[in-house]
């Protein structure tokens, strides 16, 4: 099967009242993990890579994994660029394979924003290829990502219908409560994701698909298991796996992934280590690791994006 992009997955998770995973890739491991499991649960799959994901493993290599993965599993699979941040990294992708990109244009001005994304949009399908534009501020540091809890701003839904009108945009991600990162909200504090904000834009974009980015949950088992091997990763809270559900059964159709994979694959390495010291074939500990993302992936296809069976 070849590479799609995500027009029909939003389509049918819409309909289904699911949510389609987007989990970020780096490497061979998290690649396997990823597409095991949703082989397995028979779900579709978007494999998002950042810019810092293709400068550390190179844009070749990623392509050549994920067209592996094509032909390990014969999953309808969709590959994303996360956070691109500028015309020129779009188009790069674009022309290098990917069929699905993100323009964040949300650190410029309204107008701005629209300028750039209408400009991505115009060159992405020309090629057959999806665009994700982005309204509102996600406080949070992931890969190139860095925004202050000060800088972060809700998206207004007064401007949804102009600015999906105006760039032609196919997905539009949301601000809500979401945050990059795994640092979320400290052990007393009450995680909160704004519906009434969702409903909202739902309203003035009837049938349209919304994403979310910054949906890790900071699953504290992780955070224990680093802990308990040596980590120092303070206690957090990341968005409660039951919001993000119910946010699946709306107008939210893309649900991003990156930091419980991170976590996941941390805690597996360093329980291997702190267990067998002696150990130095990256294989002995590489393959715990890709069990580990494999089984979170799995919980996440059925718990929380409902779109297991889906593919």
């Amino acid at each position: 099967m070849p590479l799609v992009t995500s027009t029909e997955m939003f389509k049918k998770a819409y309909e289904g009242g699911y949510a389609i995973g987007a989990f970020n890739v780096n490497n061979m491991e998290i690649i396997q993990g990823i597409t095991e499991a949703a082989k397995e649960e028979n779900a579709p799959l978007i494999l998002q890579v950042s810019a810092g994901a293709r400068k550390y493993a190179k844009h070749v290599y990623l392509m050549k994994l994920i067209e592996a993965a094509l032909e390990d599993t014969g999953l309808p699979i969709c590959v994303h660029l996360d956070h691109g941040d500028g015309f020129d990294v779009c188009k790069s992708c674009i022309d290098g394979g990917f069929t699905s990109v993100m323009i964040d244009g949300s650190h410029h001005s309204y107008e701005d924003n629209v300028k750039v994304t209408k400009q991505v949009v115009e060159y992405a399908h020309a090629h057959g290829v999806v665009v994700e534009g982005e309204l509102g501020r996600l406080a949070g540091i992931e890969d190139a990502v860095n925004v202050s809890a000060e800088d972060a701003s809700y998206t207004n839904p007064d401007q949804v219908e102009d600015f999906v009108g105006r760039t032609g945009v196919d997905s539009l991600a949301i601000a809500i409560g979401t945050s990059h990162g795994a640092y979320k909200f400290k052990p007393g504090q009450t995680p909160r994701l704004r519906f009434d904000i969702l409903e909202e834009v739902e309203r003035r974009l009837p049938g349209f698909p919304i994403v979310l980015h910054g949906a890790s949950s900071v699953i504290p088992e992780f955070v224990q298991m680093i802990n308990a091997n040596g980590g120092k990763m303070p206690d957090a809270i990341g968005i409660p796996e039951d919001m993000l559900r119910q946010a699946a059964k709306s107008a939210v159709c893309k649900i991003n992934i990156d930091s419980d994979l991170r976590l996941a694959m941390t805690a597996s390495v360093r329980k291997h280590f702190n267990e067998h010291p002696d150990h130095f074939d990256p294989r002995q500990y590489l393959s715990p690791a890709r069990e580990n993302i494999k089984g979170l992936v799995k919980r996440k296809l059925v718990n929380v994006l409902g779109s297991n069976g889906k593919a």
